[in-house]
């Protein structure tokens, strides 16, 4: 099936172009009319109508034996939870990492004696294993979400790549985190790469398999939904490192365990952001334009995709595109977006504080 792409700047600038993969992948009909079938229509309802993302991340990978244990524990639970390997048996207690990963033979892997770095410099030895998390919203059956990546993992990695599996229900969204073993079984010197297209494919494929569960599951381009930053690594504990650099303490921080730790990066953003405010410079809106030419490519695809269910009889749902559009938020840049967050904060009275402080480059 021939698909249809826009072609914008990266979001991080440069030369090289982005292909974003738009939802109106149609067919030409006679007379080369573009024309959608009933999987393309089917996909356009679900982005329009805001169907719960599915969402499928790399979240890092163990570089050797330990690092790999180390991972199966925690996915584990030290021991609490059961791991669910790729021959089908369920692995528990406090052994159970050590026993995953001596049966997968790390210690045969070459990459596995490459010497560590030193000290403050980049760690460049090839993965053991590749960590990979499989999330659902809010409200999702657990149940479901695990058979769901029990079948994804099979499908992928089944009598290739070793693997072991864990679901995670400690959180409100249901999530399956699955440790998979770069190097072939049966094919020496054969690896796993995840690369973009590979997160693309997986994501479409675990939202197809949560539809097949009778869940309903999405999975298209931020871009495409109208979302221009990306999700943070930890939403709660970035937004938490971002408010305690602007100086309160949230509540939600207060009433967990361990309190997460300033991060000195969001510190720094903040303080660039607060100069840039003062001085009226115009850094908050850099890189503004390439968001905008990249809205404005998506939003000429959107209204294209409604032109074409116009003739094709499907106005209600064209009509639903134009509603979609419409709701789309504004471009902001992270300059923008944080200071906007800055001026929200300044008008919120807090117990913690009478006044805001604004911090400066003496306070570093």
């Amino acid at each position: 099936m021939p698909r249809r792409m826009v072609r914008s700047r990266p979001l991080g600038g440069g030369d090289r172009d982005m292909a974003l993969d738009v939802v109106s992948h149609g067919r030409r009909g006679p007379g080369g009319v573009l024309r959608f079938g009933p999987e393309q229509i089917q996909q356009i309802k679900r982005t329009v109508s805001h169907t719960p993302e599915v969402m499928v991340k790399v979240s890092g990978g163990g570089r050797d034996f330990g690092g790999v244990r180390a991972h199966l524990k925690y996915i584990g639970r030290h021991g609490k939870l059961p791991l669910e390997t790729d021959e089908g048996l369920m692995v528990q207690g406090k052994n159970a990492a050590l026993e995953i990963a001596q049966d997968w033979h790390l210690d045969q892997c070459r990459s596995q004696y490459r010497s560590k770095p030193a000290d403050g410099e980049k760690d460049t030895r090839p993965k053991l294993a590749h960590n990979i998390v499989l999330s659902m919203p809010a409200g999702t059956p657990p149940e479901k979400v695990l058979a769901a990546a029990r079948i994804f993992a099979r499908e992928n990695f089944g009598l290739q790549h070793r693997y072991a599996m864990a679901l995670h229900t400690d959180q409100a969204h249901p999530h399956v985190h699955l440790v998979v073993k770069c190097e072939h079984e049966f094919e020496p010197g054969k690896r796993l790469y995840i690369r973009k297209a590979t997160l693309r494919q997986w994501r479409e494929q675990f939202a197809a398999l949560m539809r097949e569960q009778g869940v309903a599951a999405n999975a298209t381009p931020r871009q495409i939904r109208g979302q221009v930053h990306r999700p943070q690594r930890d939403p709660i504990h970035h937004r938490l490192r971002a408010m305690r650099a602007f100086g309160q303490l949230d509540a939600m921080a207060r009433s967990q365990r361990a309190t997460p730790k300033p991060s000195t990066f969001m510190r720094d953003k903040v303080m660039t952001m607060v100069s840039a405010l003062k001085s009226g410079a115009g850094v908050l809106a850099q890189g503004k334009d390439t968001l905008q030419g990249t809205r404005d490519a998506v939003r000429d695809d959107w209204q294209a995709t409604a032109q074409t269910l116009r003739r094709q009889g499907w106005g209600d749902l064209a009509a639903q595109i134009d509603r979609f559009m419409a709701q789309m938020p504004p471009v902001q840049t992270d300059g923008e977006r944080l200071a906007e967050q800055w001026r929200v904060w300044q008008r919120t009275p807090t117990p913690e504080r009478s006044r805001p402080r604004v911090p400066d480059e003496r306070s570093r």
